[in-house]
């Protein structure tokens, strides 16, 4: 399964042509009802905005779901320089724990799991972290839990993950067919990781991509 995925590392992906257009980053869950997780605001204060195009899937998306059934929103907009510490990191883990490897693996390998900065579909406004969740908050069974790695999950965070309980895996389902349903694409080894407009979503669509990366002061002010 793994051999025959296009990762964000590869340079198919960079190779997209990028024509971003102008389309406002917006407060995902600013009149919208769309539920936003707090657990990586310590670490990126900006993760409630997305572009406007991304934000109305969502709202679609969310409104299709059966009752008692939310979308619950982890991430959006990531900034570059968070995007580089995070790859760096896990980047660097994996050298540690293959210092057999060579560069051009390691960096294949860590983009299973955390993008690129230079191609990361966060930095553009394009792309979600997102789960499922009941009526009180309370998560569904998906699997793995969010942002779990390849390693630690045995690979039962890819998307099409073949050994996951039944409940996890009808999950799955669910919320794979409501975000194609809108648009959305999903990198398949996160299964949680969904865009719109960047290059991946692109590449697996036949287009350009509608959103490059953004720096911090490109943003609508957070509050």
């Amino acid at each position: 399964m793994a051999g025959d995925l296009v990762l964000l590392g590869d340079p198919v992906i960079a190779a997209v042509t990028t024509q971003d257009t102008g389309e406002p980053v917006v407060d995902a869950a600013d009149g919208t009802g769309l539920r936003v997780d707090g657990r990586e605001a310590p670490y990126n204060p900006l993760l409630r905005f997305v572009r406007s195009g991304l934000r109305d899937r969502l709202v679609r998306a969310a409104a299709s779901l059966p009752s008692g059934v939310h979308l619950l929103l982890i991430e959006g907009y990531r900034p570059p320089a968070v995007q580089l510490e995070q790859f760096t990191a896990y980047a660097d883990l994996l050298r540690e724990r293959n210092p057999e490897w060579t560069a051009e693996r390691v960096r294949r390998e860590a983009s299973r799991f955390i993008s690129p900065p230079e191609v990361a579909p966060h930095c553009t406004g394009g792309a979600i972290d997102l789960t499922l969740c009941a009526d009180d908050g309370g998560e569904l069974d998906m699997g793995t839990e969010v942002n779990a790695s390849p390693v630690a999950s045995a690979n039962r965070c890819y998307t099409a993950a073949p050994d996951i309980q039944s409940e996890a895996a009808a999950n799955r389902r669910l919320l794979v067919t409501t975000l194609r349903a809108v648009g959305l694409v999903n990198y398949p080894t996160e299964w949680w990781h969904w865009s719109y407009g960047d290059r991946y979503w692109a590449y697996t669509t036949g287009g350009s991509a509608r959103y490059a990366p953004l720096n911090t002061d490109q943003l609508v002010p957070p509050g």
